[in-house]
């Protein structure tokens, strides 16, 4: 019997392989004014987007920023401004390259790189979804371009529900010099105050 169980063990690992995949998970744990969860980021899937938003974390880019747009049955999006009013745009590295055909969809509480209407545009800003978002997906193409999905929730889901049900309203922000209103946003601010990526013991990387 021992030959079969060896065979089968073979045929196992060949169906689901141990190794590398599993080390280009990362956990990142945000602690914010309205609760704490904790993102899987996947450098495998997503490599140049996920080592963008770690090194943003790295840095403590995001430490005192806020959800600046939230829509209820939609997203929350983070990661580019300030609490203070009118919101200041914080200055970010150069653009990614979108990765949005990696195989990723837009599915509940994912995490996806914000853009503009350029597909190559994404810097710090990121959006978590609140539902299942097919549209956002990509779809295929040089023209078919999505949003690139670079990870997951995979703790604390019910704080990116309650976020997503804030109060909101118009306040005024900052971009470049010119100060005009922006929709969508918490009427109080949902604050990042710590983010920061953890061990695998849940304790945070030095």
């Amino acid at each position: 019997m021992k030959p079969v169980i060896a065979i089968c063990a073979a045929a196992l690992l060949a169906v689901f392989p141990a190794g590398p995949a599993a080390a280009e998970l990362t956990e990142v744990e945000f602690q914010t004014t309205r609760g704490n969860f904790v993102l899987q980021v996947d450098s495998e899937r997503a490599p140049q987007t996920a080592e963008n938003f770690l090194q943003y974390v790295r840095d403590e880019f995001y430490n005192g920023l806020i959800f600046h747009r939230v829509i209820p049955g939609f997203v929350i999006q983070g990661g580019g401004f300030t609490a203070q009013e009118p919101m200041e745009q914080k200055p970010t590295r150069a653009p990614v390259v979108n990765e949005s055909d990696n195989g990723w969809k837009n599915d509940r509480h994912t995490i996806s790189m914000a853009r503009t209407s350029d597909p190559h545009s994404g810097t710090s800003q990121f959006f978590i979804n609140l539902v299942d978002n097919i549209p956002l997906d990509h779809k295929g193409g040089k023209d078919g371009w999505g949003y690139a999905v670079f990870g997951k929730v995979i703790r604390g889901n019910e704080v990116i529900d309650k976020i997503g049900a804030v109060p909101t309203g118009a306040k005024m922000a900052n971009f470049a010099g010119q100060i005009r209103p922006f929709k969508d946003v918490p009427l109080t601010p949902v604050v990042m105050t710590l983010v920061h990526i953890l061990e695998k013991d849940g304790e945070t990387a030095q």
